[in-house]
């Protein structure tokens, strides 16, 4: 490999910067805080440069809308979880420190104090830019009460007692009757009333039914958000009352809840109480329109028993998540374009040979990798579990368009697992499932290879955040089918993403192996960058079957020769790999570690990787999310860079690249370099052995080291800054040279 970095463009876009890292005193030691940002502020940097996305006039309308609904839903899950594990921790007077040095409390106040401008600039942007833009541009006006015509008005008001009047349920409060419980995420009215002038004012809660839509099309293009038109006819709810007021308001509560590992017999009913809980958790933030009056946010605060530092004002609309809808007008001269993801080229060769051939048969010559959304995910994974079911072979199945960014998903994965279930040579599927989708075509698959008497496994993780009771559904649906259905551990969760099929061959029995780096949801398939490996090895497919009998019995004692396996060894191998490259730099100067990653913050890694630089290693990091490690610091880390890229796919598929003296090691798996994935989940990383797919990873490594137009730097301060094209220098930014490659025909 070229040992020579691709040269820096000139820098762009100073965000804020929300960690705040402190002086490294000299001779510091490894584990010392100030070589570590913090966590949860880096969260908050991340979605500033999501945000960018939205402030840069580079990206089309749409999907500016589209990048300030995911960084408004990204801070409402931040609140949720992370700033309600902080509250937990504070409550429970936990003292010991962060690997930064600070207290949950301490850390809540950075938080608090970070969070707030972001929030600021999000309200601003939708008010004072892309409703403007979305107006000027889309023909799409939203519009408040005030500024309708008198037909609009007319028209809102036969919708209003027709859709909206019959469902509303006002609650009042008084001596009699309690406050009423405010759900998570949920968009009220706090209406102020009284029966005549001079009286006390009372106080009433109207829950906004957005479930209906937050929007309602006055006429076409012109829509007005709900809480407007609940406003515009509150008196309509109180005959023989004097309306005073009526404020929008939004509430999160803590998502943070754990149920007890150790008494958890039962997981799903564990889960389910987890559920519950969650439900009526803390309140962690209360936001208020600009205009809410003092007293009506201090009635609020008091009853949701929230300070008031946890009360944040919105100079737009609350609830900016559901600005969404709007990146989903058919308006495709102002989005990316639709990106539909090619048939992967090795499956697409096999195509030519044979009319429909089985991926078995592909796979049995060599190892396959499929890169999606550039290359399809029905055409391979999908097929591939397909093909595993027919008794008999029945007519070839529908190919599914494909639709995908990169490689489709649908065309790669959703194909192998299509062509395992009809498949009469097939024995056996199992595979791990942490979200999927509704009307997943890959959950019908399995449900089919069932029916036609296969043994299928399939392992729901009912811990995935925010899915739990759709994967709780989804298990119960396969065990009626007459899957064999498990739900893992209760302490530790199950993020690997892998399907074994064994199938009865002439020469006995064969594995045929997937192990990705996302999800098995053609969904998020569409937005995600992720590989997955087909392979037959039979190393990597019995450490497969010894994976899976390790999760549904007891075998704790596995070995594994291939794959890397958390959390019993992954972490000592990489922390092994890491110091084979410091032996390689010291002895032959050609030490070389490339990691690309959604996050790190597990300090063994980081502390190995400072040990690397220190060494001499060049170490590049591509992270999209938070790190926890700082580049750059003399002494310590002047070899390591760090960069992120942000753009219109979600870079999440995760590359290990160790050059090993020239005889260079690289793996792609489900594992971040994380103490959550490393220590309290169930990972595997796979090693990447044929040249030529080594290349193409290499290569993929490569381009995102160049990139010019999507990438961040990250400074030892921690701010980041945006790359630009150098002087007569075009732009190469990562996955539009992706689209292009495969466009080509290339990988």
């Amino acid at each position: 490999m070229n040992q020579t970095r691709p040269e820096r463009g000139v820098l762009e876009a100073d965000l804020p910067t929300a960690v705040s890292p402190r002086p490294v005193p000299e001779g510091a030691a490894l584990d010392h805080p100030s070589l570590y940002f913090n966590r949860e502020l880096g969260d908050i940097d991340f979605n500033w440069r999501v945000l960018w996305q939205a402030m840069d006039d580079r990206v089309p309308l749409l999907e500016r809308v589209r990048y300030l609904a995911i960084t408004s839903s990204n801070l409402d899950e931040l609140f949720q979880k992370r700033v309600g594990g902080l509250r937990r921790q504070e409550e429970a007077r936990v003292v010991e420190p962060s690997p930064d040095g600070r207290s949950p409390s301490e850390q809540l106040e950075l938080i608090r104090n970070a969070s707030r401008p972001l929030y600021s600039r999000l309200s601003a942007l939708w008010r004072h830019t892309l409703e403007p833009l979305l107006e000027r541009k889309a023909k799409v006006r939203i519009l408040n009460r005030y500024e309708l015509s008198k037909t609009q008005r007319q028209r809102m008001a036969r919708h209003f007692r027709s859709n909206i009047y019959p469902i509303v349920t006002p609650l009042a409060v008084d001596s009699g009757r309690p406050f009423p419980f405010i759900s998570n995420l949920s968009l009220s009215l706090a209406v102020t009333l009284r029966r005549c002038e001079g009286e006390e004012s009372l106080f009433v809660r109207i829950k906004i039914p957005v479930s209906m839509g937050r929007w309602y099309e006055v006429q076409p293009g012109v829509f007005v958000p709900l809480e407007q038109l609940l406003k515009e006819h509150v008196t309509a709810f109180f005959p023989g009352m004097e309306v005073t007021g009526a404020y929008a308001f939004r509430v999160t509560r803590n998502a943070d809840i754990r149920f007890d590992e150790e008494e958890a017999e039962d997981l799903i009913a564990a889960i389910s109480e987890d559920l519950r809980e969650r439900r009526f958790a803390p309140v962690v933030r209360l936001e208020v329109e600009h205009d809410m009056p003092s007293e009506v946010r201090s009635f609020l605060a008091e009853n949701l028993a929230i300070h008031e530092e946890d009360i944040f004002e919105a100079s737009s609309l609350l609830g900016l998540a559901d600005c969404g809808f709007f990146a989903d007008l058919p308006l495709p001269d102002l989005t990316f374009g639709r990106w539909s993801g090619v048939t992967a080229p090795a499956i697409a060769e096999h195509n030519r040979v044979t009319e429909n051939p089985p991926l078995f048969d592909l796979i049995r010559q060599h190892d396959v990798l499929v890169h999606h959304p550039y290359e399809s995910f029905s055409t391979s994974v999908q097929r591939f579990i397909e093909e595993a079911s027919a008794e008999p072979p029945g007519p070839p199945l529908p190919q599914t368009p494909p639709h995908h960014p990169y490689e489709s998903f649908s065309t790669s994965v959703q194909r192998f697992i299509e062509e395992a279930s009809e498949d009469p040579q097939v024995l056996a599927i199992k595979q791990t499932l942490y979200r999927t989708s509704d009307e997943s075509p890959t959950v019908a698959a399995l449900v089919r290879a069932a029916e036609l008497g296969k043994q299928v496994a399939v392992l729901v993780e009912v811990k995935a955040r925010f899915d739990e009771q759709n994967n709780i559904e989804w298990g119960g649906r396969l065990e009626a089918a007459g899957v064999h259905v498990s739900y893992g551990f209760a302490h530790l969760k199950i993020h690997t993403k892998i399907v074994l099929v064994v199938r009865q061959e002439r020469d006995g029995i064969r594995t045929y192996c997937h192990i990705g780096t996302g999800n098995y949801n053609s969904t998020t398939a569409r937005l995600y960058t992720d590989l997955g490996l087909f392979t037959c090895d039979p190393e990597i497919g019995e450490d497969l079957v010894n994976l899976f009998h390790h999760i549904t019995g007891y075998a704790p004692e596995q070995n594994y020769r291939a794959l890397l396996v958390a959390p019993w060894h992954m972490r000592v191998r990489i922390l092994e790999m890491i110091d084979r490259e410091i032996a390689h730099q010291l002895e032959h100067g050609d030490g070389r570690i490339i990691a690309k990653l959604n996050g790190l913050d597990d300090l063994p890694v980081i502390q190995a990787l400072y040990r690397a630089s220190q060494a001499g290693v060049p170490v590049d990091l591509i992270i999209r999310g938070h790190s926890r490690l700082r580049p750059g610091l003399k002494g310590y880390s002047e070899n390591i860079r760090v960069i992120s890229i942000i753009g219109r796919f979600l870079e999440h598929d995760r590359i290990f690249y160790f050059h090993n003296g020239g005889d260079s090691e690289i793996f792609i798996g489900s594992a971040d370099w994380k103490r959550r994935n490393l220590t309290d989940r169930i990972e595997a990383a796979v090693p990447v052995r044929r040249s030529e797919l080594k290349r193409r990873l290499l290569a993929i490594l490569e381009a995102a080291l160049a990139d010019n137009r999507l990438a961040w730097d990250l400074s030892p301060d921690g701010s980041y800054r945006q790359r630009l094209p150098v002087a007569r220098e075009g732009e190469r930014g990562l996955q539009q040279v992706l689209m292009e490659r495969v466009s080509k025909g290339g990988p």
